[in-house]
């Protein structure tokens, strides 16, 4: 018996979902909306299965982009992705790797909508114009021009400089040993002087409104994090994990996890993305199962 073709391309469906929506419980509604809407295709009519769910699936993610960007705008505090586990395989990928990262997918936020689906359908899932341009309503030309100044805008915008997955791992066992100390000077000397931290916590638990800037400042708050968990004698764990493809960390301070995703650059880090928010944390225990 043949296997249903949605059954063979789910991952690639849910990756695809994800990346449109930066959140694993969206793109899941997304998935089985689009699994109803196959049930009652007929096969017979549809001449490539991958390339018609890939499409069924991003139109879907676009209306709930299209739904979730009121809400999204009133959110509490800065909004980040949902993470999610990994394994270590996903970073055999590099474009893969790269695509679901927390720091593009960040910089994906900052796209409209239709802007995000052709830039995800062209430059990671390689997709042709002429089907593209069917699923957002354009023309090819008109396509193409959108994918351009969406590769010029997130080129702007992404970490300028791709790091291998050994030093990724190694400077985040610095900053993970740092944090553990609590030591200001340890945490100034793996971060690099520019660094920003940024914090989700939707307004449910304590976290950062807005970004910190500057190593000093940024250190200084994790040092204070630190000798507050002593103070009041809380069980404080920083364990390193993978997230969305690459070398992270998970955080328990008194059995509440938080997930920590390092950009690193030239051996120092960059930016820190701290997510507090409890709703975004349920994809920390079972690896996810990403393709394209």
């Amino acid at each position: 018996m043949t296997e249903d073709p949605f059954v063979a391309h789910r991952s690639l469906l849910f990756t695809v979902a994800y990346e449109m929506l930066g959140s694993a419980a969206d793109a899941e509604d997304v998935v089985q909306e689009s699994w109803l809407r196959w049930a009652g295709v007929d096969r017979s009519q549809v001449r490539d299965p991958r390339s018609y769910l890939v499409r069924t699936v991003t139109r879907q993610a676009l209306n709930r982009l299209r739904t979730l960007s009121r809400s999204r705008e009133e959110y509490v505090g800065e909004w980040l992705p949902e993470p999610l586990l990994t394994s270590p395989d996903v970073a055999e990928d590099v474009e893969l790797a790269e695509s679901v990262s927390i720091a593009m997918l960040t910089v994906l936020e900052t796209l409209g909508p239709a802007e995000r689906a052709v830039f995800v359908l062209r430059e990671v899932f390689e997709m042709p114009y002429d089907e593209i341009a069917e699923v957002v309503g354009k023309s090819p030309a008109t396509a193409r021009q959108i994918a351009r100044r969406a590769r010029e805008h997130v080129s702007a915008r992404r970490p300028r400089v791709r790091v291998s997955r050994s030093e990724q791992q190694a400077v985040v066992a610095r900053f993970l040993a740092a944090l553990r100390t609590g030591q200001l000077r340890e945490l100034l000397e793996v971060m690099a002087p520019d660094v920003v931290l940024v914090a989700d916590g939707g307004g449910v638990v304590a976290a950062l409104l807005a970004p910190i800037h500057g190593a000093e400042p940024v250190a200084k708050l994790l040092a204070r994090a630190n000798q507050h968990a002593d103070q009041v004698t809380a069980e404080f764990a920083a364990t390193p994990v993978w997230l969305n493809g690459a070398p992270a960390a998970r955080i328990e301070f008194d059995g509440e996890p938080t997930a920590v995703s390092l950009v690193v650059e030239n051996g120092r880090v960059t930016r820190i993305y701290v997510m507090r928010n409890p709703g975004k944390l349920t994809r920390l225990d079972e690896p996810a199962v990403l393709a394209r």
